[in-house]
């Protein structure tokens, strides 16, 4: 008997080992696999795993139509909240189950840090998004030591959308930016290997004083968030301005972008625009090989790709799907 779960052990470590991914590192402004082949990463973002859990959908069905679309990348938001609710161990059990899947598919996966806010002054959006800097430091800190040399986990998304406006109060670049820096230590003396993401203010959207002083770091990306309200038409130009000058520098992945018709449950500021953004958007990325997530494969959180969880498609779920499948 003690053989034959020997075996066993042996085979299932096997399996495991054949479904490992190429780790993901950067090299100058690109991200690449370990044999420095270019990867543009082009996917989907999940809703919360602790939703998708209560709501029944936290299943290899749900990976297996995402990798249908023709994602190559999806991209996991752990609220704060959900977070401590549920507890550590119970949380990451989650993350187990769905980086599992995602290796399964060869889908590479996004840890993202879901709060919107201002760290420093401990505002935020709403209460779900409510965290301190230990906590977020602690996260990282599991995370590191969890996922740090498992080559699914291509990124960890150190905070999602940083504000420092009138409502959540003062927070200086270079305060944001020595509060990132200290995120990436802590995952770095874990020895992981996952690749930071660091995002600027303005909701995530404006790169214009990282650009100007960058993370202090090697072997990161940025983040944007360009939703179609965040500028007027025409966006190129004032895109590259505001975000897309970095992506000549260091590597960039536009962790959330997509579109809601007005007409449409969850439409809302700044989201509302038609297919003429998913032309400029997916064309911008394109040209200047910027990688993407689209936010959210969730019928419920806005703006959604799906219209139930028979996976039919909103409009904006019918553009990039064809748009993928196209390709």
């Amino acid at each position: 008997m003690k053989v034959s779960f020997f075996l066993l052990a042996i085979l299932a470590c096997s399996v495991l080992h054949a479904q490992q991914l190429p780790q993901i590192k950067v090299s100058g402004n690109k991200f690449v696999t370990g044999n420095n082949q270019l990867i543009v990463f082009h996917g989907l973002d999940t809703s919360d795993p602790y939703k998708l859990k209560n709501d029944g959908q936290w299943n290899k069905r749900y990976f297996q139509e995402m990798k249908n679309w023709g994602a190559n990348v999806v991209r996991f938001p752990v609220h704060p909240a959900n977070w401590r609710t549920m507890g550590n161990e119970a949380y990451t059990q989650l993350l187990d189950e769905g980086i599992q899947w995602a290796s399964e598919l060869q889908l590479y996966v996004i840890i993202d840090w879901h709060s919107i806010g201002n760290l420093k002054t401990g505002k935020f959006f709403r209460p779900s998004y409510e965290t301190t800097i230990k906590e977020t430091n602690d996260f990282w800190r599991t995370m590191a030591k969890r996922y740090g040399k498992n080559s699914t986990v291509a990124f960890f998304e150190l905070f999602n959308e940083p504000v420092n406006n009138n409502e959540f109060g003062a927070c200086t670049w270079a305060e944001w930016k020595a509060l990132q820096e200290d995120m990436i230590a802590v995952i770095r003396a874990e020895g992981a290997l996952t690749v930071p993401l660091a995002a600027g203010f303005n909701w995530g959207y404006d790169l214009t004083e990282a650009g100007a002083n960058p993370i202090a770091a090697t072997g990161i990306g940025y983040v944007s968030h360009p939703y179609p309200q965040k500028r007027e038409k025409p966006w190129a130009d004032k895109w590259t301005k505001d975000w897309g000058f970095m992506a000549e520098k260091y590597p960039l992945i536009l962790t959330e972008i997509g579109f809601s018709g007005k007409e449409e449950k969850g439409a809302h500021i700044p989201v509302i625009s038609d297919e003429s953004y998913g032309d400029a958007i997916t064309a911008y990325c394109k040209e200047k090989r910027i990688s993407y997530t689209v936010w959210c494969f969730d019928p419920n959180w806005g703006p959604m790709l799906i219209s139930d969880w028979n996976f039919n498609t909103t409009r904006q779920g019918k553009y990039f799907k064809e748009a993928w499948l196209k390709k």
